[in-house]
Formats: structure tokens, C-alpha cells, sequence
């Protein structure tokens, strides 16, 4: 992903709130599959950390884009911004610049 795509995304992801919120019971299959399920449908998705949750926020990113095939987009305070594109094309809502 080039910086310039990636600043498009965080324009976007700006402006959006957070869909999905971890705790401290942290990265469980439940929350892991519920945010595969809304990266295919949205493709940009912002998840807030709380307070109560222990772990290292970077580490639940990069745990979180692995785990569901996403690219970490940013990481600000404690939110997360992950993309995934779309598998089918007709259903792709985000057209990244080259």
C-alpha cells in the first residue's frame, strides 16, 4: 500500500465511527470473525480499544490484520484502522488512487 493510498484511507476513516470496541477479554474467535464479516462489507473499518483491555494496542492490530488478511491502516491513540478490499468487484464501495 503506497502513502498515498493510505492518506486517502485515513481521510476516510476520519470521518467514520467505530464499529466494533475490545475489552479485556481482548482477541477472541467471536470478535475476530465479526470483524472479518464487517470488513467484507464496509472494506474500512475503525475499532476502539478500551481501557480495560491490557494488551499492547499494536499488537492486537497486527494480530487483528493477520488474523482476518486486512492491512493495517493506522493506529491513533487507542483505534485501530484496518482495509480489506472487497473479493467481488461488484461490491467494491473504496477506489483507491494508484
Amino acid at each position: 500500500m503506497t502513502s498515498k493510498q493510505r492518506a486517502f484511507l485515513k481521510s476516510i476513516a476520519m470521518k467514520e465511527d467505530a464499529v466494533f470496541q475490545i475489552g479485556k477479554s481482548s482477541l477472541t474467535p467471536e470478535v475476530t470473525s465479526a470483524v472479518s464479516e464487517a470488513l467484507e462489507k464496509r472494506e474500512l473499518i475503525k475499532i476502539s480499544v478500551l481501557k480495560n483491555c491490557t494488551e499492547d494496542i499494536d499488537m492486537i492490530a497486527e494480530a487483528l490484520a493477520g488474523r482476518t488478511r486486512s492491512t493495517v491502516v493506522q493506529v491513533i491513540g487507542r483505534r485501530i484502522v484496518l482495509y480489506k478490499q472487497a473479493k467481488d468487484p461488484e461490491k467494491r464501495k473504496i477506489v483507491l488512487p494508484k
